[in-house]
């Protein structure tokens, strides 16, 4: 049973949501867009409703393959972009503005397709707790005039998990997920390979049970992010795991004892 302020939260997305004309989503199957995407169908219908996919390198074609079948689920009709993200060197370069170009890049799309399919309103689905993390791509959303109405009704991600399990949605309890890049420092090159090499070592910690973790890739070097409860078990799959990223292409694996946190890689650029 939700609690009076979550329900007012609701209340207040639901005005938002059904002031908003037709409505384009930007939708990743995350834990947010998913339960933006399907609120947004409860309260405008899914004829009102369109949802943005972008494929790319820095997404798993297993995200992509969520994505879309819970797109078709709700009826709505889905866009999907490709997009080069590697080909365009301000992204590549990983700068500390990487995610504004990338986010540039995408919301001009977008827009493009909004556009020509009638859809009034752009929105993605960052929330209350995004604010408190260094979030470069929220000057291309101002020039888009993309909205952001789990924020707007000051929705966390605890409450929109909350939501989504009384909605018994798929994602209610899904891991918190980003682009891949950010398993990559700023300041050093994002490749292919690189990228790889990360999701084959993230692949292989899921097949160990790790749902929460991240594998930061330093070139040579991996740290590996877990909840500070599975610390210990990393420890008991010490030497497979070792011995699965040596062959993956690592030459030292090391283990971040402070645990997983959202948004490490942006310590460096916070005052």
């Amino acid at each position: 049973m939700l609690n009076e302020v979550i329900k007012k939260k609701k209340k207040h997305l639901e005005k938002i949501l059904k002031n908003s004309g037709r409505i384009l989503v930007a939708y990743s199957g995350g834990v947010d867009s998913t339960f933006l995407l399907k609120y947004a169908v409860e309260c405008l219908g899914y004829e009102k409703v369109g949802a943005f996919i972008e494929k790319s390198e820095v997404y798993s074609n297993s995200e992509l393959s969520f994505a879309k079948k819970f797109a078709e689920s709700l009826g709505v009709k889905s866009f999907i972009v490709s997009s080069k993200k590697l080909s365009d060197k301000r992204f590549s370069e990983n700068s500390r503005d990487r995610c504004f170009y990338c986010k540039k890049n995408l919301f001009s799309k977008m827009s493009a397709i909004a556009k020509k399919n009638r859809f009034n309103t752009l929105a993605d689905g960052s929330n209350l707790d995004d604010l408190s993390d260094y979030r470069p791509g929220n000057r291309a959303k101002s020039m888009y005039q993309v909205i952001s109405p789990l924020q707007q009704a000051c929705l966390s991600k605890k409450d929109i998990r909350i939501l989504s399990k009384e909605m018994h949605l798929p994602t209610w309890n899904k891991p918190q997920m980003a682009c891949l890049a950010t398993r990559i420092p700023y300041g050093e090159r994002i490749t292919m390979s690189r990228l790889k090499k990360v999701i084959s070592a993230e692949e292989y910690l899921k097949h160990l049970g790790f749902t929460t973790m991240r594998a930061r890739d330093y070139n040579r070097l991996c740290r590996i992010e877990v909840c500070s409860s599975d610390i210990k078990k990393v420890i008991k799959f010490r030497e497979d795991i070792v011995k699965a990223l040596k062959k993956i292409g690592y030459t030292y694996i090391t283990l971040d004892l402070e645990g997983y946190k959202t948004g490490s890689m942006n310590k460096t650029v916070k005052s």
